[in-house]
């Protein structure tokens, strides 16, 4: 498989979850069968490795935490409906923030990006409230510059006319085709949280 291969994939699907057993992802069409576990172990993994950062790298490609809290890349038509739902900051994303991360958002408002690592950015990426790129230090540490998504849209010349509600449906529509084409499970980030605060309220 080459990178074209991969992208015309992507336009297809409009999402490739990193790795999911069903859901249409990167290491599953590269490998050419589902992988459980860490890819990392599997014959192909340099190739996957090669081609998820050619995919990363271009330009028609964003790299976010969407399907199952897994990194997803999003087709650059699928990019306002992200825009908008990022900058939404509805109470799915805020009520259940924890003090280390409602300080690093405060801080990412105030300064547009930072440079992060630990808990409080991985939760500030799975509800989708900050744009987030993986980077190696020059120490060898691995790390997360975070910014905006208004600072990020503004550096891709992009503006959006969505509202939340309508960006949510345009990406549940998308998933929902997906899932029901390779009889999979994908989670986007509202509808997981959902689920789990019925399950609990159920078990109260």
């Amino acid at each position: 498989m080459t990178i074209e291969d991969l992208l015309d994939r992507l336009r297809e699907f409009d999402l490739l979850a990193d790795t999911d057993p069903k859901f249409p992802s990167i290491t599953t069409l590269v490998v050419g069968d589902s992988v459980r576990g860490s890819w990392w172990t599997h014959p192909a993994a340099r190739e996957v490795f090669r081609l998820s950062c050619a995919l990363r790298d271009h330009p028609d490609v964003l790299m976010v935490k969407l399907i199952s809290g897994k990194v997803t890349a999003i087709h650059r038509p699928l990019w306002p409906a992200i825009l908008a739902i990022g900058t939404a900051r509805e109470p799915w994303q805020m009520d259940k923030l924890s003090k280390e991360a409602k300080a690093l958002l405060k801080k990412v408002d105030k300064e547009t990006r930072v440079e992060a690592t630990g808990d409080a950015v991985r939760e500030l990426e799975k509800l989708l409230l900050v744009q987030a790129e993986s980077y190696h230090t020059e120490s060898g540490n691995h790390a997360k510059a975070i910014q905006t998504w208004q600072s990020w849209a503004a550096s891709k010349r992009l503006r959006t006319k969505l509202t939340a509600s309508e960006a949510k449906q345009q990406l549940e529509k998308v998933v929902d085709r997906l899932n029901n084409q390779f009889a999979a499970s994908g989670k986007l980030p509202w509808k997981s949280i959902g689920v789990h605060r019925r399950s609990s309220a159920a078990n109260i």
